[in-house]
């Protein structure tokens, strides 16, 4: 089994014939779109629109697969020069169709009759949903010129921030012990069993961020800077609403599930408290516990131990999903192990080009890596559900992107805890899942504050480091509450977290919480129907391209404007904590 990922399907290298063809057909068919889009007509409109969608078609699936490959690449190696030059060349192209973009997006916002078009074309009415978002979002669309000059702007302001954080980040080393180790792999180091190995690899961690801490720190004030003058730019309102917006998410959505959360954070907080005990201490968990591994738990798992676990966790309730995570470890899907110059995390990239994904992780061996690579497959069992629409069809908003595969999480949780005789062994399991748990609500509030806050320091001027660094301390003591031990916070969780560094996706945290209870109610439905909910299921995760958040809960007869279906997903967690105090015998 391969432990580096296999990219040949897309192109076998920079120079080769097949990705110098693609890239000299991008800039043919860039050019043709150029030129239609500047002559548009102002009568046969379906027609003039078809034109331009068949032809964005085909730059789509050519720019994706040049992208991704070039991306991928960069990816395990951010000192790839050719890669990077590659991604630069692909970047300052599609740029210069910005205009272009600009002047259809006007034309179809301008278009009258556009539902009759829509409903006397089968192919136009493929695209209804994309169509009727484009309309509604031409108000917010700028004068064709000026969108052309921010997509070029941004190749040397908001995308050169964003590389600089990954690469910065990728190539710091860490002091650990006397060893000199990547900043994935001292955090790895946060799961390990011994609490010395864990205190030392988090003061190693915090001392590091020191060495790049002012440049990442450029690349967040100015990134945030570019974002909050381009919403007013475009007077859309607010970096949050422009993102709600572009989530196809209405707001008293969020309302909704941060009223709940906030009701609920107290339920974590009594968890990570007992597991403080547990640990030996009493008051809140130490920031380097936060992953300690717990009861017998503590096992490592090779890769293809964590192959076998997932098909067996995923047959029974997916066939063809398990069928898939055979063929993503069989096939090479998947970049497995941590090493100099690869970025941190995880990530899945779907390919719907060649009807495969790839998986990045920076495995260890911990119970959680398994959880991790059932997370990004969900990923890639979505990209498998959405392959058959049409090529523009394809992107679906972070809300829902994040269902699929926080499902994933539950399934081989829940499933792994169905089956758990021996108390230890099942007290471990429901401590990782509430590890998890814990994230996706104290973690990713934490960093939904810090965001704002962030946002609106951009609006009055610099945020230097030890701002920055108290700004995340204020927010960690908000989300995390009594649970923590708040002289031993992480105030550089800032540094590491690629999610704030992008000019075009702001607020990339509460999809996660979205994507645990949507995902938790969906769960709840699957244990009461069986495999009736399957197809159900698979229509949803098809459905998400297409349709608004609301849009697709609705499709499983749930309102999210209603804070009762975030409480009851939550009481699902309370339940998991309850569960797990009266195992560790660590009941208030």
């Amino acid at each position: 089994m391969n432990k580096e990922w296999d990219l040949s399907p897309l192109y076998t290298g920079l120079e080769s014939p097949e990705f110098l063809a693609d890239f000299a057909a991008l800039e043919a068919l860039s050019a043709e779109f150029n030129a239609l889009c500047a002559d548009l007509p102002a009568e046969n409109r379906g027609e003039a629109i078809r034109k331009v969608l068949t032809l964005q078609e085909k730059i789509a699936e050519k720019a994706h697969r040049l992208y991704s490959y070039a991306e991928l690449r960069s990816a395990v190696n951010t000192g790839d020069e050719g890669a990077v030059n590659a991604t630069a060349k692909l970047q300052k192209l599609l740029s210069d169709s910005s205009a272009a973009e600009a002047a259809f997006r006007t034309y179809v916002g301008k278009t009258e009759n556009l539902d009759d078009l829509i409903a006397a074309d089968p192919f136009l009415g493929e695209y209804a949903y994309l169509l009727r978002t484009m309309q509604d979002d031409a108000k917010y669309t700028l004068d064709e010129k000026v969108e052309e000059a921010l997509a070029k702007m941004n190749l040397s302001g908001g995308s050169a921030w964003e590389n600089l954080q990954a690469y910065l980040t990728s190539t710091v080393t860490a002091d650990y012990r006397g060893e000199k180790l990547t900043l994935s792999a001292v955090r790895n180091l946060a799961y390990d069993p011994d609490p010395a190995v864990r205190k030392d690899a988090y003061e190693a961690e915090v001392a590091c961020y020191d060495k790049i801490r002012d440049g990442v720190c450029f690349a967040l004030n100015s990134l945030k800077q570019q974002v909050t003058t381009e919403c007013e730019l475009r007077k859309g309102g607010s970096p949050l609403e422009m993102t709600l917006r572009a989530s196809r998410m209405k707001k008293t959505t969020l309302d909704a599930m941060i009223r709940a959360i906030e009701e609920y954070l107290p339920v974590f907080w009594k968890y990570l408290r007992a597991k403080a005990k547990l640990l030996g201490y009493e008051g809140g968990l130490k920031w380097w516990d936060l992953f300690a591994p717990m009861g017998k738990n503590t096992a490592t798992y090779t890769v293809e131990d964590a192959k076998q676990y997932l098909l067996d966790h995923f047959r029974p309730f997916a066939p063809d999903m398990a069928d898939m995570m055979a063929q993503a470890f069989d096939e090479a899907w998947i970049d497995f192990y941590p090493h100099a110059g690869k970025v941190g995390g995880a990530f899945c990239a779907n390919l719907p080009m060649i009807r495969q994904s790839r998986v990045l992780t920076n495995f260890d061996g911990a119970f959680g890596d398994i959880v991790t690579l059932a997370h990004e497959l969900g990923h890639a069992y979505h990209g498998m559900m959405i392959e058959e629409h049409r090529p523009l069809n394809l992107d679906y908003s972070m809300p829902v992107a994040e269902t699929a595969s926080t499902f994933n999480e539950t399934v081989v949780m829940n499933a792994a805890l169905d089956e758990a005789t021996d108390p230890e062994v099942k007290l471990g399991l429901l401590e990782s899942q509430l590890q998890d748990t814990t994230q996706i609500m104290c973690d990713i509030m934490s960093r939904y504050w810090f965001e704002t806050a962030v946002f609106e320091k951009a609006k009055q001027g610099f945020a230097f480091p030890d701002e920055l660094c108290e700004m995340m301390k204020q927010a960690q003591k908000r989300g995390y509450g009594d649970g923590l031990d708040l002289d031993t916070l992480n105030p550089y969780m800032w540094v590491c977290k690629s999610h704030y560094y992008s000019a075009g996706l702001s607020f990339y945290n509460f999809p996660y919480a979205f994507g645990g209870l949507f995902a938790a109610g969906l769960y709840a439905q699957y244990r009461r129907e069986g495999e009736a909910f399957l197809p159900k299921y698979r229509a949803l995760l098809k459905a998400t391209t297409v349709s608004s958040v609301e849009d697709v809960a609705r499709m499983a007869d749930i309102d999210l404007g209603d804070v009762n279906f975030w409480r009851s997903s939550l009481e699902i967690f309370k339940d998991r904590v309850e569960q797990f105090l009266k195992l560790a015998g660590a009941e208030e």
